[in-house]
């Protein structure tokens, strides 16, 4: 597997594939029931969760992708940095789980780890090549969202993550949440809230594995994938899950995006 960004800091020790592949499976794509999203989520198979796919690394870790070609997975960079191996896990059309190699990781080069940390703004947005196309998915176009962003503006959020933090056997399924922007959204950071909750008690939101996930907004034809879930925080800004959802829009970066598929020979 290539990268296209930087040296190789130091890692952990890797965790061996064979070994990671039995845990995902049974943790995240045979556990029943499996949910995603905090708070519950809408369990999806169609429309837009057609293109979701589940991202493992060597380092124990899971995220989600969206397929923006047949061999084109978009995430976030802070899920797939340098120093461990990465693969795609999804379910085969006999519903049986099968696992994809990652031929080349591209990180955009102006993603920082201590700002994402930190729930500030940065590119943290990647893409991830398959050695071969994902069939039985369907891609989802790459957009924007409508500018100027308003509060209450509606979006949707899809994600394989846990619904319950710290409780690995609460992710695996694809499941999708209506929220709204807050705050002052912009072309560098959108946050968002179940908006019966306000992001002031429990409510729907992101949580760990989501990361990566994406979000659409309703274009007049057709749902468009208009931003990556990047970090999620607990009521009232604490720790955890089901306060906010930090997303990354792609206003900046779809540039980049479209331009590093097209260059390894992706139709988008």
């Amino acid at each position: 597997m290539r990268y296209r960004q930087g040296p190789v800091p130091p890692m952990p020790e890797h965790v061996p594939m064979k070994k990671l592949v039995t845990l995902m499976t049974a943790t995240l794509l045979l556990t029943m029931p499996a949910h995603a999203i905090v708070g519950g989520g809408t369990p999806q198979t169609e429309g837009v969760a057609r293109a979701v796919v589940t991202i493992v690394g060597s380092r124990g870790n899971f995220c989600t992708g969206s397929l923006i070609a047949p061999e084109v997975v978009l995430t976030v960079a802070h899920c797939v940095q340098p120093g461990a191996d990465y693969k795609i896990v999804d379910r085969g059309p006999d519903g049986q789980p099968q696992l994809l190699n990652v031929r080349t990781v591209a990180i955009h080069p102006g993603f920082n780890m201590q700002a994402m940390l930190a729930h500030r703004a940065t590119a943290d947005v990647a893409l991830l090549q398959l050695e071969i196309p994902l069939k039985g998915k369907s891609a989802v176009p790459v957009g924007a969202p409508n500018i100027p962003i308003q509060v209450g503006s509606r979006f949707t959020i899809a994600g394989i993550g846990v619904t319950m933090r710290g409780d690995g056997k609460s992710g695996g399924a694809i499941r999708v949440a209506g929220l709204v922007a807050t705050g002052q959204p912009g072309t560098f950071q959108i946050r968002l809230v179940d908006p019966l909750t306000n992001g002031v008690r429990d409510g729907i939101g992101a949580c760990t594995g989501d990361s990566g996930g994406p979000v659409f907004e309703d274009k007049p034809d057709r749902a468009v994938l208009v931003g990556v879930i990047s970090w999620s925080t607990g009521p009232n800004g604490a720790a955890g899950c089901g306060g906010l959802t930090g997303v990354t829009p792609l206003t900046l970066y779809r540039d980049w995006i479209l331009q590093t598929a097209r260059s390894w020979g992706a139709a988008l």
